[in-house]
């Protein structure tokens, strides 16, 4: 029996590349790609919990929202991007335009006064300090 070496996924990549081929025949508003699914990450350190998560082409704060809700974080906001083309001279447009959303549960409860938020670079960054002496009762039991 030759030995040859195993490529798994060899088959769903080439179905992906069907697929892609399909959608490029579909209007733009209609494929998934361009729902504005922001990638981000969240990370735990002991004073607080951090999100970094990617937004480009903000051009200005008012066009962001941060909103906290017990210990879930939704980012929120609209990327407006100006059009120095008519829509029939464009032959692909693959940036994101339009509103986004996008809602996490956090790792640890958080409170909102303190929190920092920063953008840079298309990153924006959200600093949540953890909820301090959250204090664990012990429940004293009526016992019969």
């Amino acid at each position: 029996m030759p030995l040859v070496p195993s490529e798994p996924f060899r088959q769903l990549d080439q179905w992906r590349k069907d697929l892609g081929q399909f959608f490029d025949d579909v209007p733009q508003w209609l494929k998934w790609q361009n729902f504005g699914a922001q990638r981000l990450d969240v990370y735990d350190t002991p004073g607080e919990v951090v999100v970094s998560c990617e937004i480009p082409g903000l051009e200005k704060k008012e066009d962001l929202n941060i909103d906290i809700d017990g210990n879930t974080l939704t980012i929120s906001g609209t990327v407006n991007r100006s059009s120095e083309f008519k829509e029939e001279e464009i032959y692909r447009r693959e940036r994101f335009s339009g509103r986004f959303q996008r809602t996490v549960t956090l790792p640890a409860r958080v409170q909102p006064e303190g929190t920092r938020a920063t953008y840079k670079n298309g990153i924006l960054e959200i600093r949540l300090p953890k909820v301090q002496n959250e204090q664990r009762r012990q429940i004293d039991i009526e016992f019969h």
